[in-house]
């Protein structure tokens, strides 16, 4: 039985992914290079330190990797102010919470970004703990984010909830399952293919279904 809701922020609680997608084709237009939004949108999840390289290049990564990084920060705080929280988001926690499971808010994003976000649906008062970048030496889909997630709490077994393909992958790396909502843009067979066991297409439908999941009450 898990004891541990590990829930991804960026893109599954907040709606981040597409500032996210357009602030690195702009970090990267910066340098002279350019990269189809799509495929920039199919790296999103990933941490900054695994995304350079992903989509740019291992060479891009020695010539420009750092200066990228710094150039989306720009480019994504210029964009904040612009996102919001998914409806659903508090009530699903709340709910959570109401089960008896803890509750970790894991992201490996800046700590700025993360603190933001997490203003925007209360979640400083909702979480056990919360991660960010400072808390992993590498990011997803390294495991390394998860692992550290359940230690915050003592956690001896977790869910993942996330909605990319790089949460499922990061999660089961470690042998945890992931719930997925495709809030973050990526379909149906995607996330199962990365092995997510359910996915929803909203917060709202993972709280109505919530009891056919890890996520059930304790007496289901």
């Amino acid at each position: 039985m898990a004891d541990t809701a590990i829930f991804d922020v960026d893109g599954t609680l907040v709606d981040t992914n597409y500032q996210h997608a357009l602030a690195w084709y702009r970090a990267f237009r910066r340098y002279g290079i350019t990269r189809p939004l799509w495929r920039i949108h199919r790296g999103i999840g990933m941490g900054g330190d695994q995304f350079v390289p992903k989509i740019g290049g291992e060479d891009v990564e020695e010539r420009h990797g750092d200066a990228l990084r710094d150039a989306w920060v720009e480019e994504f705080d210029a964009m904040i102010d612009e996102v919001s929280a998914f409806d659903a988001t508090r009530e699903l926690l709340e709910e959570v919470r109401r089960r008896g499971f803890r509750l970790v808010l894991a992201s490996s994003g800046r700590k700025k970004h993360v603190e933001h976000f997490l203003g925007l649906f209360g979640g400083h008062d909702l979480a056990d703990a919360w991660t960010t970048s400072e808390d992993a030496e590498h990011s997803k889909p390294a495991p390394d984010l998860v692992e550290t997630a359940l230690k915050k709490v003592e956690g001896a077994s977790g869910v993942m909830v996330g909605d990319s393909t790089w949460d499922a992958v990061a999660a089961g790396k470690l042998g945890v399952p992931t719930l997925a909502v495709r809030t973050g843009g990526f379909s149906t067979e995607e996330l199962q293919e990365a092995g997510a066991a359910h996915v929803f297409d909203s917060l709202a439908e993972l709280r109505a279904g919530l009891d056919g999941t890890p996520l059930e009450r304790p007496s289901a």
